[in-house]
């Protein structure tokens, strides 16, 4: 099985407001690789803030909308970029509302006020459309993914997509922590909401999709390429 493992996700362009402030936020840009210095945020120190951002920065300032994957056997990188070209170009680009901070079990992420039924039958097309490409999950993988508890949906899709929050269970979200006590959520949720502030309310254009990618086991997950969606036509013409 080849060491790298591949994502399908939406980020902001990397010169996009929400792209730069969520990237101090996690201490990494995922474009460059570079690490971010944490912000300052009164009454959080800094050592706080790179502990409970830890996990998001590994992957990246990104919502997953396939989880990471190796490529099965006769698949490779050149076929995986040319079906993500042809795949983006079906969808037209649609503006997410605007986001606000939500709780996803135990963590912080951001996600749209409002349903996005086009984003949500984005997720749904790259899940199932590019399953072709994802090999198996091993008998240990199944068993660390489905400890955490899965309702029989969840169960299935495990099984059937090697993923638990997909179609009927998904629900677009940017991880901005790791995992958070009930203690701990309160005060780092007011440190979010302090240093997002209005960027939160201007609109996300989503016209493009992302290949994230892990170059070896527990590197950290950098944008391989952008997909712009739209023909190429009506791009030209916007």
């Amino acid at each position: 099985m080849p060491a790298e493992r591949y994502a399908i996700c939406f980020t902001p362009s990397p010169h996009d407001g929400l792209a730069i402030v969520g990237a101090n936020w996690i201490g990494r840009s995922a474009f460059s690789g570079e690490v971010v210095e944490p912000p300052m945020i009164a009454g959080l120190p800094l050592a706080e803030i790179a502990y409970h951002t830890a996990l998001p920065r590994r992957y990246g300032f990104q919502g997953m909308l396939k989880s990471p994957f190796h490529l099965t056997e006769g698949m490779n990188e050149s076929m995986l970029l040319k079906a993500m070209m042809r795949f983006a170009m079906r969808f037209q680009p649609f503006t997410l509302p605007p986001l606000t901070i939500v709780h996803r079990r135990d963590i912080l992420a951001l996600a749209p006020m409002t349903a996005v039924p086009a984003l949500d039958t984005l997720a749904a097309s790259i899940v199932t459309e590019f399953d072709a490409f994802r090999a198996p999950l091993s008998e240990a993988e199944i068993e660390r993914r489905a400890s955490g508890g899965l309702t029989p949906v969840q169960f299935d899709n495990l099984h059937r997509w090697g993923e638990p929050d997909v179609l009927a269970a998904f629900s677009f979200h940017m991880p901005l922590t790791g995992p958070l006590s009930p203690s701990e959520m309160a005060r780092m949720e007011r440190s979010v909401a302090a240093f997002f502030g209005p960027i939160l309310l201007e609109p996300v254009e989503v016209d493009h999709i992302a290949l994230f990618i892990e170059e070896e086991p527990g590197a950290p997950f950098c944008v391989h390429s952008l997909h712009p969606m739209g023909a190429v036509r009506a791009r030209q013409s916007a």
